[in-house]
C-alpha cells in the first residue's frame, strides 16, 4: 500500500533527527519582496521544532529517503537496520516545503538522505528538489543540502548553485574509526569532497573581485559556506582527537562550522557500540572549546592543555579550566589589559570585552561596573584587578576550583 505524505514525513523527519548541522546562519539575505517568488532568509515568523535533546530547529529537516545501501554501524538507517522505510519523490518534497513555508512553519529546508541505487543517483534526486524550489517556484528561502561525498563533483557543483550551505559529514574524528564503523566510507573521499567545495567557494569569491565580470554577477555557489558533523562517543576518540580534527577541518577546508553530535544508541545496535549515550555535557564542552579557538583567540594547543587524559572537565568549562591551570596569567587589570588578554578571563566574552574597552576610555572600571554589564562577579573576581578591587592571593588558593564546581548531589534512598 502506498504511503501517504504524512506517513512519509513521520518516518523521514524522525530519521533526520540525528543530523545536527542545520544552522541557517551565514548566508546572504534575500526577501521575496524583491523577487517574483516566495520565501525569505530573514528569521521572522518562524515556527520552531525541537530535536530530542532540546536544540531548536527552524528548518524542515528531513531525509529524501531512509533507504540506504551503506551499512554504517552507528546509523539507524543502515541497510541492515530493521526500521520502517519511506521515500519522497523530488516533486512531492518540494511541494511539502512550499506548503510548510506558506503556513509559516519553517524558514527553509535542510535535506539529507540515505543512499539509494548509487551516490550519483541520490545526489541527482536531492539537487532536483532544490532545482524545483529555486527555478520552478522561485523559492528564496534557505536551503541546506547534505552532500554525498562519493557523488560526482559536478553534481556537488550543481548543488552549490541552488543551496545556501553544503555540508559533507566527516562522521568520525579518525580514519581508523571510519574504517571500523563505516567501512564503505573513506576519509580521503570525504576530505576530497570538502576540498572541491572549498575550491568552488574560493573561485566564486575571486570571480566576484574580477574586473572582467564586474557587470555580470558571478554564478552563485553556497554563499553560506560548508559545514560538517562529527559523532561524539561512538568510537574511542577522546576530546583532544575531536578538537584536533576540527582544527584541521577549519584551517584546511575553510569550514563555517563543525557540529558535534553526541552518539545516540540506536535499535539493534552493533555490540561494539556503547549501550548508553555519552553525557550531553561532553558535547557542550566541545562546543565551548570550539568557540575558544574561533572567537577568543586561543590556539588549539592552549585549549587542549586544559584537558586531563585528553578529556575536558565536565564540571567546569574549558576556559575556566585553562585559567585554573595557567594562574601565572592572573590577576589581570581590566583597565589596562589588551583585548586579547581580556578574552582569556573566565566569564568575559567578546561582547563584554568590547563594552569594557569602550567604557574604560572615560573612567577606571570597578566591580560594580562589571555587574552592570551582567558579568558574573563570582566567576571573574579571583582573576581580575579593578578599581577598588584586588584579589590578593585568592587566585593562588589550592581549593579555587572547588568554588566553581557544582555541589555534589545527595543520593536518594527512594530514587527509581
Amino acid at each position: 500500500m502506498a504511503r501517504s505524505t504524512i506517513d512519509k514525513l513521520t518516518i523521514l523527519a524522525d530519521a533526520a533527527k540525528y543530523d545536527a548541522s542545520c544552522a541557517s546562519s551565514g548566508t546572504s539575505k534575500r526577501d521575496s519582496k524583491n523577487s517574483k517568488g516566495i520565501g525569505s532568509t530573514e528569521g521572522m515568523g518562524i515556527c520552531h521544532s525541537y530535536a530530542p535533546d532540546g536544540r531548536c530547529i527552524s528548518l524542515l529537516k528531513v531525509l529524501l529517503t531512509n533507504f540506504c545501501i551503506f551499512d554504517c554501524r552507528y546509523c539507524v538507517n543502515r541497510s541492515s537496520s530493521n526500521v520502517e522505510r519511506a521515500r519522497f519523490k523530488p516533486e512531492e518534497l518540494a511541494a511539502l516545503t512550499l506548503d510548510f513555508y506558506k503556513r509559516n512553519y519553517i524558514e527553509g529546508l535542510f535535506l539529507s538522505s540515505g543512499i539509494i541505487q548509487s551516490a550519483n543517483y541520490t545526489m541527482e534526486q536531492m539537487v532536483e528538489v532544490a532545482r524545483i524550489l529555486r527555478e520552478d517556484h522561485h523559492f528564496a528561502g534557505y536551503i541546506h543540502l547534505k552532500t554525498i561525498a562519493e557523488a560526482d563533483p559536478e553534481l556537488i557543483a550543481l548543488a552549490g548553485q541552488y543551496a545556501d550551505r553544503l555540508s559533507v559529514n566527516i562522521e568520525l574524528p579518525s580514519d581508523q574509526g571510519l574504517k571500523t564503523f563505516a567501512p564503505e566510507k573513506s576519509g580521503q573521499t570525504i576530505r576530497k569532497a570538502m576540498a572541491d567545495v572549498k575550491y568552488r567557494i574560493d573561485d566564486r569569491k575571486e570571480a566576484q573581485k574580477s574586473r572582467l565580470i564586474k557587470k555580470a554577477a558571478a554564478p552563485k555557489f553556497a554563499p553560506g559556506g560548508q559545514s560538517t558533523q562529527m559523532i561524539v562517543g561512538a568510537d574511542g576518540a577522546k576530546d583532544q582527537d575531536i578538537l584536533s580534527t576540527a582544527n584541521t577541518l577549519y584551517s584546511g577546508y575553510g569550514l563555517r562550522r563543525v557540529y558535534y553530535s553526541a552518539y545516540s544508541p540506536i535499535p539493534d545496535a552493533s555490540s561494539d557500540l556503547p549501550p548508553q549515550k555519552p553525557p550531553l555535557m561532553r558535547e557542550h564542552r566541545l562546543y565551548q572549546a570550539d568557540w575558544m579557538v574561533r572567537f577568543y583567540g586561543f590556539e588549539t594547543s592552549d585549549v587542549l592543555s586544559a584537558t586531563t587524559g585528553g578529556m575536558f572537565d565536565l564540571d567546569v568549562d574549558p576556559k575556566l579550566a585553562w585559567s585554573l591551570r595557567h594562574r601565572d596569567w592572573f590577576p589581570m587589570d581590566i583597565n589596562r589589559a589588551t583585548r586579547e588578554q581580556l578574552l582569556r578571563v573566565p566569564g568575559l566574552g567578546p561582547t563584554t570585552v568590547k563594552k569594557i574597552i569602550s567604557a574604560r576610555r572615560f573612567s577606571a572600571l570597578g566591580l560594580e561596573d562589571l555587574a552592570r554589564m551582567r558579568v558574573s562577579l563570582t566567576k571573574v573576581r579571583p582573576f581580575i584587578i579593578a578599581r577598588g578591587w584586588s584579589p590578593g592571593a585568592l587566585v593562588d588558593l589550592d581549593n579555587l576550583r572547588a568554588r566553581f564546581s557544582p555541589a555534589p548531589d545527595q543520593l536518594s534512598l527512594f530514587a527509581a
